[in-house]
């Protein structure tokens, strides 16, 4: 099985290459990875026993993935997050303990989702400037060539070409000014777990000021400004749908 490309019909007959490597198996759980270790470090700042030598053990297995052990691990529990906080602690073994402290699922099911839509999102934008940048130039070009006009399906005045090339950019615009929207109101999960009460850190600080404080430090870890108030489920399913829609652009 190939883990650097994302399987799907859809994204085998239409996606670019970079498109499939960010939602690769590769990419996904390297992600998990990566806020595991944001949780970490912002556990450690807050006050919970954690080393420097756990968190840099973390750090240089990110990319170092176990396929088959994840397999037969998940065929053991059941459960896809649990295989692979296992198969990271076989190669973590000093920092076996600490993984995954205190989180649930959707900590890094949810929050991988948005930085991946997050990542997606960049790549159409970059490609629908380039096809703006690219009609400008036509349409400049071609701006004094006269052409018959349509309104209704029908014949109408004439116009030029590089006056309906124009019409094509303002499409594009529009859908770039959605994307824009879409990416800035953006916004990670945090570390709140299914339901959203946090009780497992209430469990493990004892402290309600600082278990305020962990959503904000992991989001910053991962470059993100704002987090979810409240928190529930799968909450970015539609946002996804919508993000690989333009896969079949061939972004």
């Amino acid at each position: 099985m190939n883990n650097d490309i994302y399987i799907t019909p859809l994204g085998s007959r239409y996606a670019s290459s970079e498109m499939n490597k960010i939602w690769s198996n590769n990419s996904k759980y390297s992600t998990w990875r990566k806020l595991w270790v944001a949780l970490a470090e912002t556990e450690k700042e807050l006050g919970i026993n954690i080393t420097d030598e756990q968190i840099t053990e973390m750090k240089e297995n990110i990319n170092n993935i176990d396929y088959d052990v994840v397999q037969q691990r998940e065929k053991e529990c059941r459960h896809d997050v649990m295989a692979h906080v296992y198969e990271f602690g076989t190669k973590c073994p000093k920092a076996k303990p600490i993984i995954h402290l205190g989180a649930t699922s959707c900590y890094v099911t949810d929050n991988t989702d948005v930085i991946l839509i997050r990542e997606a999102i960049q790549v159409i934008k970059k490609r629908l400037i380039m096809v703006i940048n690219n009609l400008k130039n036509f349409a400049d070009k071609y701006k004094g060539t006269t052409c018959l006009g349509y309104t209704h399906f029908q014949p109408a005045q004439l116009t030029t070409v590089g006056k309906r090339a124009t019409l094509w950019m303002q499409d594009l615009l529009e859908d770039l000014e959605e994307l824009e929207f879409v990416e800035t109101r953006l916004k990670l999960l945090g570390c709140k777990g299914t339901t959203g009460t946090e009780e497992s850190f209430m469990k493990l600080f004892k402290d309600e000021e600082k278990v305020k404080q962990i959503d904000k430090k992991i989001a910053e870890k991962m470059g993100f400004s704002k987090t979810f108030a409240v928190s529930r489920t799968n909450i970015y399913k539609k946002i996804r749908f919508y993000c690989i829609k333009y896969v079949s652009w061939n972004c």
